[in-house]
């Protein structure tokens, strides 16, 4: 699975943010919002960037 380094807009790494992003965002009981604020991710983009790759690993993962 592909896992993102690095905000494609400003170039913050976000690979350290990703493995615990996903889990918990996985789980359900947590808002991604939350989950983000929690893991100190403040720029838009940067949060921009694991959401909307959490949306498309969960869709492109099966056919890997």
């Amino acid at each position: 699975m592909m896992v993102p380094v690095r905000c494609f807009t400003c170039g913050n790494v976000v690979a350290e943010h990703w493995e615990e992003f996903d889990e918990r965002a996985n789980e359900g009981d947590e808002d991604p919002e939350k989950v983000l604020d929690e893991l100190g991710v403040e720029r838009y983009c940067c949060r921009r960037m694991l959401v909307s790759h959490k949306d498309l690993v969960d869709v492109v993962s099966p056919y890997q």
